[in-house]
């Protein structure tokens, strides 16, 4: 009920509101009636607006829970596949931890065993770790949901790659190195140039020995091996025949092999030579015979190992022919300070 003043006098405004209906009426004082209560279009549309406004409101925020809460079935199958792929790129990670512990391991081997053996240097640590730093190379990966894994996974393969680059060139650089390391080794002194068998004995060894001519001490450069007249002398690596003459100077019929590498042999007193001048000999072929021609006291093969232009040892290059044992007997019977054979 409304109370309003009209002419001085106080009157009372009902508002009745039919059970049902959505039509309003109102007492007028002046016609004493109930009248129709009119609503004008602005309240109409005001009064619409905000019903809108309010059910948006109210659909957004029960979208966004909804959203949240209850992922749609789409939503849950690219959530799965999601974790599924990050389990994935996990799992990669750890593979390529496996392989870069394995890489290592290769390169440990390669500088501590095959560079060793072939006589190179190892591969420096800043030249197997080169070319991982400077700019964001990844900077494209970034900005997603797995942006970390991603780039972590990248730059892991990234050094993998650059890591078995350099180990790869490594190998092809010891597949060089070995090709002339079979050469090397085939062109290394390693045998005597008597067979076991045919030796009487090792007359005289390196070192400073009595002139038999002379009667003075003076150094014996070689080893002389006792042997009957005509045994077979062998070539003691693989070579090409630079002289094979008589030596005045008291070799008499002599051989002189290059081998290369800075290995010479020389083989002396022969009775006959069995090779010429410029010929290819390979490790045991028959190069001559045993004699006493020049400055000799008696059929043995006067033989020589020159390294780069020094004359060294011989008992040092007997490593492919001789057991333990019969090594031992040479060693001791070279040591021997006697009168040579010339």
């Amino acid at each position: 009920m409304a109370y309003f003043i009209v002419d001085n006098l106080l009157y009372s405004r009902t508002f009745i509101p039919f059970p049902m209906a959505k039509t309003k009426y109102f007492f007028n004082p002046h016609s004493l009636r109930y009248e129709k209560v009119k609503t004008s279009i602005r309240a109409v549309i005001t009064r619409i607006f905000g019903f809108l406004s309010a059910s948006l409101v109210f659909g957004a925020i029960f979208f966004l829970l909804a959203t949240k809460y209850f992922p749609s079935a789409t939503e849950r199958q690219l959530q799965r596949e999601n974790m599924e792929y990050r389990t994935q790129f996990e799992f990669m990670g750890k593979r390529m931890d496996e392989l870069s512990s394995t890489l290592m391991d290769l390169q440990k081997r390669d500088d501590k065993v095959y560079r060793e053996v072939l006589g190179a240097d190892p591969i420096s640590e800043t030249e197997r770790e080169s070319g991982f730093g400077g700019v964001d190379r990844y900077k494209k990966l970034r900005g997603y949901s797995n942006s970390d894994i991603m780039v972590e996974i990248t730059r892991k393969l990234d050094i993998i790659t650059k890591k078995v680059y350099v180990q790869s060139k490594s190998y092809d650089e010891l597949f060089e190195l070995a090709k002339n390391k079979e050469l090397q080794i085939a062109g290394t002194p390693a045998i005597q140039p008597i067979n076991n068998k045919d030796l009487t004995r090792v007359a005289s060894g390196f070192g400073w020995r009595t002139d038999p001519f002379y009667h003075i001490s003076e150094l014996h450069p070689g080893i002389d091996f006792t042997a009957p007249m005509g045994t077979p002398i062998y070539a003691t690596a693989d070579g090409i025949v630079k002289n094979a003459d008589f030596n005045t100077g008291g070799y008499g019929n002599h051989v002189v092999l290059s081998h290369g590498f800075g290995y010479q042999t020389l083989y002396g007193h022969m009775s006959r030579l069995g090779c010429r001048v410029g010929q290819k000999v390979k490790r045991g072929d028959l190069i001559g015979y045993v004699g006493s021609t020049g400055k000799s006291t008696g059929p043995h093969v006067h033989y020589e190992v020159i390294k780069n232009g020094n004359k060294i040892d011989p008992i040092n290059y007997f490593f492919n022919d001789l057991t333990a044992a019969d090594y031992e007997q040479m060693r001791k019977a070279c040591s021997l300070t006697n009168q040579s054979f010339d």
